[in-house]
């Protein structure tokens, strides 16, 4: 599919993102000119190797999914699923830019388009807490479908708000006002889900924080 098409956006009550020409540029601000240091830390964490199958939910412009191919290499595949269509666009043309192959698809992650246990790595970046609660469950069931036996979970998102001065600056600049989610709440749920090993990294970004999960 060419990567100047344009599609409709997925149906869900998660919440749609469409400005993806600014998505970039905003995360560098909140991550204070860091963003490439949290995608490689989030790549590193989510233990991507030569060969993996890997898919990124919530892909947004592409941010992880094309360092996660680059890991992959030829014989890996690399997938990423977003609501929005104008995300998809944008991390299709950076894909062609750079000649790398992904497979970028309008979905959303409660029904993800592929086949039970397609995949060794599912990636979740700073997209979790855009779900509300009975989405979160659905979203988590259906990474655990996706991924072959042994495969891992990684997540990276915003942890549990507090009432610092930081925290509400950066809370409010990401647009999350009120956010009551954070990923310290995300264990009992993937446990719901029956993953294994479920464990909150020691890992952080500023007010970012990791978890991993094995299927």
């Amino acid at each position: 599919m060419s990567p100047h098409s344009t599609e409709p956006p997925a149906q869900t009550t998660g919440r749609l993102i469409r400005w993806a020409q600014y998505y970039d540029t905003l995360v560098n601000i909140l991550t204070f000119g860091q963003i490439q240091r949290l995608r490689k830390l989030t790549i590193e964490l989510a233990q991507i190797e030569a060969g993996d199958s890997v898919l990124d939910v919530g892909c947004g412009p592409g941010s992880v999914t094309i360092p996660a191919k680059l890991c992959t290499g030829s014989n890996g595949h690399t997938a990423g699923i977003d609501p929005s269509p104008e995300m998809i666009g944008v991390a299709r043309r950076k894909a062609a830019h750079q000649n790398l192959e992904i497979d970028f698809r309008v979905g959303v992650i409660e029904a993800l388009p592929y086949p039970e246990a397609s995949f060794d790595v599912v990636t979740s970046s700073l997209m979790i807490h855009h779900l509300p609660g009975d989405l979160k469950l659905r979203g988590l069931t259906e990474t655990y479908r996706v991924l072959k036996p042994g495969g891992r979970l990684l997540i990276a998102d915003f942890m549990r708000p507090t009432a610092s001065l930081l925290n509400r600056f950066f809370t409010a600049l990401s647009l999350h006002h009120g956010l009551k989610f954070g990923i310290e709440d995300l264990p009992e749920l993937l446990k719901d889900v029956n993953f294994s090993q479920t464990t909150v990294l020691k890992e952080r970004f500023s007010l970012i924080g990791f978890i991993r999960a094995i299927k």
